[in-house]
């Protein structure tokens, strides 16, 4: 496996793999099951594995919530060579943003204004933009993986490579759970032994809703009120619950179509995402959320 800390070299390193297929894991590092998952999937599907590490500061709108990130390079770094990764791209930001940068890819409407865009600010989904254009761009994969718990950056992302036409297929995984069904986060770690035993409310929300739906309810408020009930039961920090589009993200009144349920609590001071797809089409969604490990 070879560690690689410029674009330029990145390059280089990968010129005499193209004439296989490349298969790319972009994250911010602190790799757990998840991001494993995705390099195992990616090392399935294509004959050269890419994944970088890099903190992006420019998604994150709290300077506090970029400190406290965790940063465990070393430990990523062994976990990506036991799975088979042939490169590591871990630029410094000055490579990333370099003196005088002025440039911001911008996706616009319901994508980026609903859910975590409402709460965060538009900046936040400017920063995931530009920074996984930059990142296609350096890399040049055939293949791009992501985790689909961080449904709303795949949608995003698919919209930016679809109006850019950036040669690249994304591709979204199912979301990685731990035994108790909570998403596996990064920001999991930080959780204490009581705070750990709350967040599994999550989880367990989004599956009464799922179980709901899978009754026959298709109104979205009833199937939020659930999931605000078992949140609230948990004493847990509800920013949002809220049932969107699955394509578009936009507002539902009925599910008539695939729709994405999504949340974001804060247990204690630590903020976790969730998601589950409602499909009417598609009887064994709810199998696949609740097994998927």
């Amino acid at each position: 496996m070879r560690i690689v800390r410029t674009v330029a070299e990145l390059r280089a390193t990968l010129e005499p793999h193209r004439a296989g297929r490349i298969g790319f894991v972009p994250t911010m590092g602190a790799l757990h099951e998840g991001h494993l998952s995705l390099l195992r999937a990616a090392g399935a599907e294509n004959t050269t594995v890419v994944l970088s590490l890099f903190v992006n500061p420019t998604q994150f709108g709290d300077a506090a919530d970029l400190e406290a990130y965790p940063r465990t390079e070393e430990a990523d770094i062994a976990s990506a060579a036991h799975v088979g990764t042939h490169v590591v791209f871990a630029p410094s930001a000055a490579e990333m943003y370099p003196a005088g940068f002025a440039t911001t890819v911008s996706v616009d409407g319901a994508l980026t204004a609903t859910l975590e865009g409402a709460v965060r600010g538009r900046s936040h989904f400017d920063g995931v933009a530009t920074v996984v254009a930059k990142l296609l761009l350096a890399v040049q994969p055939d293949r791009a993986y992501f985790g689909a718990k961080d449904a709303q950056q795949v949608v995003v992302v698919r919209r930016m490579v679809t109006d850019l036409r950036i040669p690249v297929e994304i591709v979204a995984c199912p979301t990685s759970r731990d035994a108790d069904g909570l998403a596996r986060s990064s920001r999991n770690a930080r959780l204490s032994a009581e705070e750990r035993t709350l967040a599994a409310a999550v989880p367990r929300s989004l599956r009464a809703a799922q179980d709901a739906f899978a009754s026959g309810i298709r109104d979205p408020h009833r199937l939020t009120a659930l999931v605000h009930e078992g949140l609230a039961h948990a004493g847990l920090d509800q920013e949002y619950v809220e049932i969107v589009d699955a394509d578009s993200l936009e507002p539902l009144t009925d599910i008539a179509r695939p729709a994405l349920l999504a949340l974001a609590v804060r247990v204690g001071q630590v903020r976790l995402i969730d998601n589950v797809v409602l499909d009417p089409g598609v009887d064994d969604r709810i199998v696949l959320e609740r097994s998927t490990a």
